[in-house]
């Protein structure tokens, strides 16, 4: 009987250490990868005007447990969310994580964008501008992008985008084409995620998926957060073949923004 029970802990502990996928490749622990994308809307939540309210973003973030969190709508140094707040880094600071913000527009005295929060310390960070039509009245719109060095040692990218809003396509195709471009020379697995204000089938999303793998294809609903019935916030990564996706849920938090937060989980497997 002890030779049994010393033999099956011996197999526990052999299948805890290493996993393989249905096509036999081995994944360690340090390969699944959570990734978290949220539309913060300025950490104002939208039953309450005027209010910023970091602690309730940070308390989404903090209980999912993300390895990265593709931000938008994030206001630093703004009058409306405090000349001395950076809400990024405040986010950082609030998760344990660190922070990357590239700016949209200038807003409020301040600036207005996008950010990606990493769990892993940031090797580099970049802010891209994307194109807009000659004489768009859109917002100006970035492209925000971290690499790191995950526990194994493999390196990946993470960005996190806010696409135009308007009506028509004109401005959305030539960012999402622009993304395409910039991330395509990354030379290592990349995971993009953000607010695309626009819809799977569409012209945009075509080109999303024509360079991408979405972690979703029957995609959940993600706005507006009472009743939801559009889903504008994805999750996507490339090449194909360098993920295998075991997750992808619609976070049911009402209170902290105007969006869903969305969270997939990645195996990275090349």
């Amino acid at each position: 009987m002890k030779y049994c029970v010393i033999i099956s802990l011996c197999i526990l502990l052999a299948a805890c250490s290493t996993n393989k996928t249905a096509t036999g490749t081995e994944t360690m622990p340090g390969d699944t990868i959570k990734v978290l994308t949220y539309n913060i809307h300025h950490a104002n939540p939208p039953s309450r005007k005027d209010v910023i309210d970091l602690d309730a973003i940070a308390r989404v973030i903090n209980q999912q447990h993300p390895d990265f969190v593709a931000l938008q709508e994030v206001d630093v140094h703004t009058g409306r969310s405090g000349r001395d707040v950076h809400e990024a880094e405040v986010l950082a600071a609030k998760t344990g994580m660190h922070a990357q913000f590239a700016p949209g527009i200038p807003y409020d005295g301040g600036e207005y964008g996008i950010a990606v929060l990493s769990r892993y310390p940031i090797q580099e960070g970049h802010a891209y501008h994307l194109p807009s039509a000659p004489g768009s009245k859109g917002e100006p719109r970035a492209l925000c992008t971290v690499t790191v060095k995950l526990q194994n040692g493999r390196r990946v990218m993470m960005a996190s985008t806010h696409l135009d809003v308007l009506k028509p396509d004109t401005d959305r195709l030539l960012q999402m084409r622009e993304i395409s471009r910039l991330l395509g020379q990354a030379g290592m697995p990349v995971i993009l995620a953000g607010d695309f204000n626009a819809k799977p089938g569409s012209a945009a999303i075509q080109v999303l998926d024509s360079a991408f793998t979405r972690t979703c294809d029957d995609c959940p609903f993600t706005i507006p957060v009472d009743a939801p019935n559009r889903t504008i916030d994805l999750v996507a990564y490339a090449p194909a073949k360098a993920f295998r996706v075991t997750e992808h849920i619609v976070i049911p938090e009402r209170y902290a923004s105007d969006h869903l937060p969305v969270a997939a989980k990645l195996v990275l497997l090349q």
